[in-house]
């Protein structure tokens, strides 16, 4: 058995705006970063061994301040990377909204794709594929792992049985924290939680 708690990176100017994806170089604003830093206290308690993080940056710098206090380096996990959305890279949601392949896949994200991007179930996949490695290679451990809504998203609807196209149901807030404990193909989503309102607010 292994523990994965499963963070979404923090906050960034971009955030709720622009379908940043793989856009490079979007960092995190002051208040991602004082959101990390409250995260990383947060977990400051936890038995943590490894703490990974998406190629993306803002996930990384995420990782920063939990890894500087576990003394651990960030490992770079490339499965756990946002999902190619392809030519939608870097578009406002405000230009979206007219697209009528945009509001395809906002309704039936199992069947459809973003242009020249990934789909769904290939991000869902890489995810899954990720996650038995954690399971095989580091049984008993306690792993941070800092990714994006989207690849969170499409581990919890695995481990709850829900289809793809159900995504909506499942909220991922910037800097919240999904406790997964992997057993087999018995997986259960022990806890979600969205800590930052209180701890920032301190």
């Amino acid at each position: 058995m292994v523990t994965v708690l499963m963070v979404r990176h923090t906050s960034h100017s971009l955030i709720d705006r622009v379908l940043v994806a793989r856009a490079p170089h979007v960092g995190l604003s002051e208040q991602g970063w004082r959101e990390a830093r409250a995260l990383a206290c947060e977990l400051s308690q936890r038995p943590i061994s490894r703490v990974q993080s998406s190629p993306q940056r803002r996930a990384r710098e995420t990782a920063e301040p939990i890894a500087h206090a576990f003394g651990l380096p960030i490992e770079i996990a490339p499965r756990m990377d946002e999902l190619d959305a392809g030519l939608w890279s870097g578009a406002s949601f405000g230009e979206l909204s007219s697209d009528p392949h945009w509001q395809a896949w906002n309704n039936k994200r199992g069947s459809t794709r973003p242009p020249g991007g990934e789909s769904m179930r290939d991000l869902q996949n890489r995810v899954l594929d990720h996650l038995a490695t954690l399971e095989h290679d580091h049984p008993g451990e306690e792993i941070v792992l800092v990714s994006h809504a989207e690849p969170i998203r499409a581990a919890i609807l695995h481990y709850q049985r829900l289809s793809l196209d159900a995504f909506a149901q499942v909220r991922i807030d910037p800097g919240s924290i999904t406790v997964l404990r992997l057993n087999g193909q018995d997986g259960e989503i022990v806890n979600r939680q969205d800590v930052l309102p209180q701890l920032v607010a301190i």
